[in-house]
């Protein structure tokens, strides 16, 4: 297939419209949640816990930045850890990936560190806002000149506005802030019973406030749009000015 028809604005538009196919992409995505679709994947053999199509996304996103530091709070398994420093591995330079975890359990840790992948990658135990861990974060970023932020810790509004409030600074100019999970907001309420989070208190809510004063973001509704199923509507936020 030559290039100017892998990304086609026609048919994008005419899937953005399609009606009856938004109504089936909120069944699925409600199906999604209950059957753990997201925990089907690995990546280099670390469990991911993402959506292929993020995976995609974000694949596309580092390739066009090519950052020198990658910085995502929640750990879990590791598998967004090696995924990114993979692509900075293929890209080539001295792309380094930060994680921060509350909690960086012991087999996870063992696993990650033993990665192929390791050599590109630093965690940090401690809350992602909390003092010294956001400290550790900003030491990793001296000096560097892009900086891409994805937030995959702790769902909560309150949690994800504190967040993007300590970490969008440190996001340069033309590369992005990536809050995932956006899509709570949108499914039906009671779907998390054992999480502190719900409709109307979770990620994209904190977007929504984090932007009402803050323009140095713009969500990419073209990226978002063209993925038709994301964990992340409205959380694909791209750095429009320094």
């Amino acid at each position: 297939m030559p290039d100017e028809e892998a990304n086609d604005p026609q048919n994008i538009a005419a899937m953005a419209g399609d009606e009856r196919l938004r109504q089936v992409r909120m069944e699925i995505y409600r199906s999604m949640v209950i059957y753990k679709y997201s925990y089907n994947f690995t990546w280099f053999g670390r469990p991911i816990i993402q959506c292929p199509q993020d995976i995609v996304a974000m694949q596309e996103i580092i390739w066009n930045v090519k950052p020198d530091l990658i910085v995502e709070t929640g750990i879990a398994h590791g598998g967004s850890l090696v995924f990114y420093a993979s692509l900075l591995e293929a890209i080539g330079g001295a792309g380094e990936v930060v994680g921060v975890d509350i909690e960086i359990r012991d087999h996870n840790r063992k696993a990650i560190e033993t990665h192929s992948m390791a050599k590109r990658i630093r965690m940090i135990e401690g809350s992602s806002v909390a003092d010294r861990a956001v400290e550790q974060v900003y030491e990793a970023a001296a000096g560097k000149e892009r900086v891409l932020v994805a937030l995959d810790s702790n769902h909560t509004h309150e949690h994800v506005l504190k967040e993007l409030t300590l970490y969008s600074p440190l996001v340069t100019e033309g590369s992005y802030l990536v809050v995932f999970d956006t899509i709570i907001e949108d499914l039906p309420d009671g779907l998390f019973p054992d999480r502190p989070w719900s409709k109307g208190n979770n990620p994209k809510t904190a977007v929504r406030e984090f932007l009402k004063t803050n323009d140095r973001f713009a969500v990419d509704r073209d990226l978002e749009t063209k993925l038709l199923f994301t964990v992340a509507p409205e959380g694909y936020l791209k750095c429009i000015k320094e």
